[in-house]
């Protein structure tokens, strides 16, 4: 059963009762807990959930969108007078906004570039980073392609370089299909794209020109599954929830082929395309109560929603030390 992704979540509610006890008019000694009751209903208990009220607003990478919305979903369960919009305009359109206070979290797949942070300081915000899951960037193809087992970097480099001269499967190895490739990654704002481009061609950005961009992943997902000889790259997720119509490739980073699961991910021997995601959020934002408990909520539910959307968890040791940054 595919793990739920952008549109499909958990719902939850919640119902706190109290129940009073009647005065006895008889016996004095009943009264002292009636005057109990009545201070129980004007002061809420520790068990009572905080009435919360406002939007926050939250843009950035698709790739960690599956993760956010899930725990949106949840939190707006329970606390039904926030509203959380999650825009998908990539990590570094989502910084383009969260720099001039556009927004109040910035998804991002990479850390924060020093010309991103530099503008941040200009416009007076002051933001705190909280690592949130591992991603297997998965290098993937159509689901009826039977002849791609594996792939070193070093393929991957002669290929997806920005004076590459591979048109065909046959020309990366000669007893591939003399079939033309059809290339598909994220868009240049994607934090995605820059991790790739990184690792693999030695530069953020560099990349040949003939492929078809996109900032939503599943616009990826959809040309890649009908198209034979397509390739591309993106989350774990995206490629999970859809594995019935692509084809996830091992990658060999010297050591062998390596395919990404959630143990490669998380012991760091699917390289060298394992990494981690993050959140950033205005400090600022971060003093209005709705959004200090969105951040605890993920922190804590954000956990288990991180596996159940196709992600690998951090240590609990790691998400603890961040939730006490906030308490």
């Amino acid at each position: 059963m595919k793990r739920r992704m952008v549109s499909l979540f958990l719902a939850a509610a919640m119902t706190v009762a109290l129940a009073g006890c009647g005065a006895n008019q008889a016996a004095p000694q009943a009264e002292k807990p009636v005057v109990n009751n009545e201070q129980t209903a004007e002061q809420p208990t520790v068990n009572q959930e905080v009435k919360l009220s406002g939007e926050i607003k939250i843009d950035g990478s698709s790739t960690v969108v599956p993760i956010t919305e899930a725990v949106a979903e949840e939190f707006a369960a329970i606390h039904p007078g926030v509203k959380i919009p999650v825009g998908i305009s990539g990590t570094g359109g989502g910084f383009k906004k969260f720099v001039i206070k556009e927004t109040d979290i910035s998804n991002a797949s990479r850390p924060i570039k020093e010309k991103e942070a530099a503008e941040a300081q200009a416009n007076g915000v002051e933001y705190l980073t909280v690592k949130i899951a591992f991603d297997g960037l998965s290098v993937v193809v159509n689901s009826a392609n039977d002849f791609v087992d594996y792939l070193t970097v070093e393929e991957l480099n002669k290929m997806w370089a920005p004076d590459s001269t591979v048109k065909t499967w046959k020309d990366v190895r000669a007893d591939w299909p003399n079939e033309p490739i059809k290339f598909y990654a994220p868009g240049v704002d994607s934090g995605t794209f820059d991790y790739f481009t990184e690792e693999i061609n030695g530069k953020g950005g560099a990349i040949r020109q003939d492929f078809t961009p996109s900032e939503d992943d599943n616009v990826l997902v959809q040309g890649i599954a009908g198209d034979k000889y397509a390739i591309g790259f993106f989350g774990y997720a995206y490629y999970e929830a859809n594995a019935d119509v692509l084809k996830v490739i091992k990658i060999d980073g010297g050591k062998g082929p390596v395919e990404p699961t959630y143990e490669s991910i998380k012991d760091g021997s699917y390289a060298p395309l394992s990494r981690p995601l993050f959140i950033y959020v205005n400090k600022e934002s971060l003093q209005r109560a709705e959004v200090k408990e969105f951040i605890k909520f993920y922190l804590t539910e954000g956990r288990n929603l991180a596996k159940e959307v196709g992600y690998t968890s951090l240590p609990d040791a790691e998400y603890e030390a961040q939730l006490n940054e906030i308490q």
